[in-house]
């Protein structure tokens, strides 16, 4: 950041007076900006013994599967969120079933929060950032082509606990990237 969005002036990276870290600070209006993890939210949609995955069509990773996921809003609850998120990928009717996997991604400031879903209905389409949107069953699931390390340890981590049949909530670290991951 280079200017404040409170005045225009210059800011100047420093620990505030009370505070532990350097934050963006404005000496004109005193604003201290706050640059804090971004949530993500999304889910895995079952339908009998089969996932929805997305096909994207936008970067980073344009071509690669996704579970349908995306930045949380404003006045939003993370189920909503999520909900909204397979709408918008694959116009995929979902009701979320519980929690299932929180990720923290420190390398790029983000918290992916992921969901059980049950899909409604067959009726999934690609939406704007989609270019395909498909069932798979365990053994079809294209694991060369998953876009982010953050998705293929869910997916990773669902079917391990698919075959036990219990869905513990789980907390992982995800520290490095995919190779050809950019965000």
């Amino acid at each position: 950041m280079n200017y404040c969005n409170n005045c225009g002036n210059s800011l100047k990276y420093r620990i505030p007076p009370g505070d532990d870290r350097p934050r963006f600070a404005c000496d004109y209006c005193g604003a201290i900006h706050y640059q804090n993890p971004v949530m993500v939210v999304g889910c895995i949609p079952e339908f009998e013994d089969k996932i929805l995955l997305c096909r994207r069509s936008i970067e980073p990773c344009a071509d690669k599967w996704t579970l349908p996921a995306g930045y949380l809003e404003n006045g939003e609850t993370v189920s909503a969120g999520a909900a909204r998120e397979a709408y918008e990928e694959a116009y995929a009717n979902v009701e979320i079933l519980k929690p299932y996997a929180l990720y923290n991604i420190c390398y790029v400031n983000q918290v992916y929060l992921m969901f059980r879903a049950r899909l409604l209905d067959r009726k999934f389409k690609p939406g704007n950032e989609s270019k395909e949107v498909r069932l798979f069953a365990e053994q079809k699931i294209p694991w060369d082509q998953i876009a982010f390390t953050v998705i293929e340890e869910t997916l990773t981590q669902y079917f391990k606990d698919r075959k036990d049949g219990l869905f513990p909530f789980y907390i992982g670290d995800i520290l490095l990237k995919k190779k050809f991951e950019t965000a």
